[in-house]
């Protein structure tokens, strides 16, 4: 079985939109526990007020993976899923479901393709936007990942509401919004790594006629989207992790995080948690991906029917 065949008649925009933030929950809630370690190692060691001399706790992905479930239990894995959910929804459908709208809104008129810098362009208008909007929800997830390393007495979390009402108590509404830039940054470095990387792998593989439009071929794609994304985007993206996951008054801002690690531990630092981040961005591109492909051929099917 390779799936459903392509349509005839296009997906619209709105069912691009919903497929899109269906299939990211869907990968989601496969790779989540990926995410959780990736979070993990990625503030190990890090600088705080005051400073501590803690041991190392997590050693690579399946050491920090089994510690988790060893000193917090199996639902730790799944610490900030709802956050994470309700990141996907509002996130996910605006940067990947808006992606080809907006592709064609910087086309010219009369091209018979679309050249890169509109691929390029258009991956980096739909990241910036969804982030806009959905930040908070990312801020949340964030926290309640790294929360679950905390002793008992010193969690600041009791569920995703309270973190909400929380971070705007003692933040104000501003610390909802803590990292988006550096955010902004980084998902419009995934946007493209992930949707053109995914986008130009798809079209080379069926004009040399190497495949058909099927799973396989959106494996591939994929799989090549994710390992692009995760190479360019890591530095970024544990800047942000840290950034996200810090106190008020531990850093400056982005820039200074960025400094203190780079301070800290060096060139090497910005590639923390590469491995997981590699099995979690990989593995939820091909989970994702093919899911968003099937479930927009799918509505495009039933709707006939049903009319």
């Amino acid at each position: 079985m390779v799936g459903l065949k392509p349509p005839e008649v296009p997906p619209t925009a709105a069912v691009k939109f919903v497929s899109a933030g269906t299939a990211a929950c869907i990968a989601d809630l496969c790779t989540f526990p990926l995410d959780t370690a990736k979070v993990r190692l990625q503030i190990q060691g890090e600088v705080r007020i005051p400073r501590s001399t803690g041991t190392v706790e997590y050693r690579g992905v399946l050491g920090t993976l089994s510690t988790m479930v060893r000193t917090e239990g199996p639902r730790s894995l799944y610490s900030g899923l709802v956050a994470g959910l309700q990141r996907q929804m509002s996130f996910a459908s605006i940067r990947i479901g808006l992606y080809d709208s907006v592709k064609q809104l910087y086309t010219p008129k009369g091209a018979e393709s679309t050249g890169l810098a509109a691929r390029v362009l258009a991956g980096c208008t739909t990241g910036a936007v969804a982030v806009t909007c959905a930040q908070p929800t990312d801020v949340v997830k964030v926290r309640f990942q790294a929360n679950g390393a905390l002793p008992d007495g010193a969690r600041r979390y009791s569920s995703t509401v309270d973190a909400y009402r929380t971070i705007a108590r003692e933040e104000g509404v501003r610390g909802l919004w803590r990292g988006t830039l550096p955010n902004i940054a980084r998902n419009a470095i995934v946007n493209c790594g992930e949707l053109v990387t995914y986008d130009l792998i798809k079209d080379a593989l069926l004009r040399a006629q190497l495949m058909t439009d099927n799973v396989p071929c959106h494996f591939v794609a994929a799989f090549g989207a994710g390992f692009c994304a995760t190479v360019v985007a890591s530095p970024v993206d544990v800047v942000k992790t840290r950034y996200m996951n810090a106190g008020p008054g531990q850093y400056r801002n982005a820039l200074s995080c960025l400094l203190a690690l780079l301070m800290q531990d060096g060139l090497a630092g910005f590639y923390k948690g590469f491995v997981p981040s590699f099995l979690r961005l990989g593995s939820w591109n091909v989970v994702m991906f093919i899911s968003y492909e099937q479930l927009q051929r799918a509505v495009v099917l039933v709707r006939p029917a049903q009319s």
